[in-house]
């Protein structure tokens, strides 16, 4: 089945993607040479294939126990800041005073 300058011009749409009539010619024609290279997968018996939902099969997410561990004290972190007070880093200002830009 070959797609329609329409149809790829609904798959443009969706994708967000603008394209000029030249480019949806030349998509047209791209996309329908890329399904045709899959032609031949057609003719493949699997009727007795199970069907795969993930190549590696039983895949389980394996974590560790979400043990709490000893953090940086106030004097380490601070230690090599550039500049600090109190318990706080002091960085430049990067918003204008009065509030919104």
């Amino acid at each position: 089945m070959a797609l329609t300058k329409d149809d790829v011009a609904g798959i443009a749409e969706y994708a967000r993607i603008a394209l000029t009539e030249a480019e949806l010619s030349d998509m047209t024609t791209y996309m329908n040479d890329a399904i045709d290279l899959l032609e031949p997968i057609l003719g493949y018996d699997l009727d007795d294939v199970e069907p795969t939902f993930h190549p590696i099969g039983e895949l389980a997410n394996v974590a560790r126990d979400d043990v709490p561990v000893a953090g940086l004290t106030l004097g380490e972190a601070l230690a090599n800041a550039a500049s600090w007070r109190e318990r706080s880093f002091l960085v430049p200002q990067i918003l204008a005073d009065g509030g919104a830009a």
